[in-house]
């Protein structure tokens, strides 16, 4: 495994030609030019007492595979504070934000792709990936001491997400008529959370590069705080792309592999996207639940019965492969799915 010896950013300061491993010759960057879908928006607020809120959330993960949650207990103005913080630690001098760099095996800390072959296709963004729930995994060498609000801004953030995630969560296992706590349960107390801090340089070829490969999730939950004002993120729908639209309040929240793989198939996980842009450059915030390496995930029993059987076998440490697929360009699903 390798990495870049620059980062993207530094490509894009520098107005250099865009490198091959960038570039998909067949126009494979997409186009902006796609309708919007039309994503759920759901009253995270009402689920705990609203059956309609609750059945508009599992026609949501049914169907599209993701909703716009609003009403999470985070105002605009804070959330554009964490928007901000995040566009200020990318400015900083490259110097800077080296202090972080991921090491060479590993994907925390600050850089963009692992480089698996000499023919693998690079993403066209820069990121900073922690982990920030629990606490004791925290690597804090690796957590910005610059911007001076970087850390205690995260650290409010990752309460704040963590006690949503739970809380959807709970609500996906109730909508299926389970227990409310079978998803958090079976996911294990050592479920973490990954905060993807994403940032998309302007790029003089977004016909021809990608900012993000078309893939699916494998956490269980994905919750993003998308950029308010430049948009980017695709989601596919009988195949088909569609835009993502942008609420700047919401949190845009969808399935991974794992809720699927736990819901036998009614929850899906979308396969998405995001363009790059030749004017303008975008940022995104992407915390993943991620279930304990050790558990076995596997469809639960009340899902399963002879007009519903089992489509998924039993997976284990799943993001672990997960990352190898990815540079791929693959979805590990294949390999998990039961085939007719």
């Amino acid at each position: 495994m390798g990495s870049l010896s620059k980062t993207v950013q530094e490509l894009a300061l520098q107005g250099e030609e865009v490198p091959e491993n960038f570039l998909y010759k067949d126009g494979h960057g997409g186009s902006p030019d796609v309708p919007v879908m039309d994503v759920p928006v759901v009253d995270i607020g009402l689920l705990g007492t609203s059956a309609e809120e609750l059945e508009k959330l599992k026609s949501a993960l049914s169907t599209f595979g993701c909703f716009q949650g609003i009403n999470h207990g985070m105002s605009l103005e804070y959330l554009n504070q964490v928007r901000e913080i995040t566009k200020q630690f990318f400015h900083l001098p490259l110097e800077e934000k080296q202090k972080y760099l991921r090491e060479e095996n590993d994907i925390e800390g600050y850089g963009n792709d692992m480089v698996l072959s000499d023919q693998q296709k690079i993403d066209w963004n820069d990121r900073l990936y922690l982990v920030i729930y629990p606490e004791d995994q925290r690597k804090l060498k690796l957590w910005p001491e610059n911007p001076k609000l970087f850390r205690s801004t995260i650290h409010e953030y990752s309460v704040k997400i963590q006690s949503i995630s739970e809380v959807i969560l709970k609500a996906m296992a109730r909508s299926l008529k389970l227990e409310e706590n079978c998803f958090v349960e079976q996911y294990g107390k050592k479920s973490k959370l990954y905060e993807r801090f994403n940032f998309y340089p302007r790029c003089p070829k977004p016909d021809l590069s990608i900012g993000s490969k078309p893939h699916a999730d494998g956490s269980a939950i994905t919750l993003l705080l998308q950029d308010e004002s430049v948009e980017g993120l695709q989601f596919m729908k009988d195949n088909q792309w569609f835009k993502a639209p942008i609420i700047p309040e919401a949190l845009l929240v969808n399935v991974g592999d794992q809720a699927e793989i736990l819901s036998n198939g009614v929850f899906k996980s979308p396969l998405h996207k995001v363009l790059t842009n030749s004017e303008r450059e975008r940022i995104s915030l992407a915390v993943f639940y991620i279930p304990d390496p050790d558990k076995e995930i596997g469809p639960f029993e009340g899902l399963m019965d002879e007009s519903r059987p089992r489509l998924y076998r039993t997976v284990k440490n799943y993001v672990n492969i997960y990352f190898q697929y990815y540079q791929l360009g693959r979805r590990p699903m294949e390999a998990s799915k039961i085939q007719d």
